[in-house]
């Protein structure tokens, strides 16, 4: 259920704020929501991931990831020989 909330802020910081809402192509609400969201869980900030993050995970297999990751070795390996 969505309620109403009114804050009280600097008018060059609402500014910059509907800005930048605007190049992320979301509302301020729906920023505002997910920033709260993201400050008040349970699990400490050093265990949490980002929204982006969070989207992005298990696109790319668990094997295939280290498959990458050592062919990007032995080319900087190579590079620097």
């Amino acid at each position: 259920m969505n309620a109403k909330l009114t804050l009280s802020l600097e008018k060059e910081i609402i500014e910059q704020a509907k800005e930048f809402s605007r190049k992320q192509h979301k509302s301020l609400s729906k920023l505002v929501e997910n920033y709260l969201r993201q400050i008040t869980r349970s699990t400490p900030q050093s265990e949490s991931i980002t929204p982006l993050v969070a989207e992005l995970s298990g696109l790319i297999k668990p094997d295939r990831a280290k498959r990458r990751k050592d062919e990007y070795a032995d080319y900087l390996a190579e590079k620097y020989r």
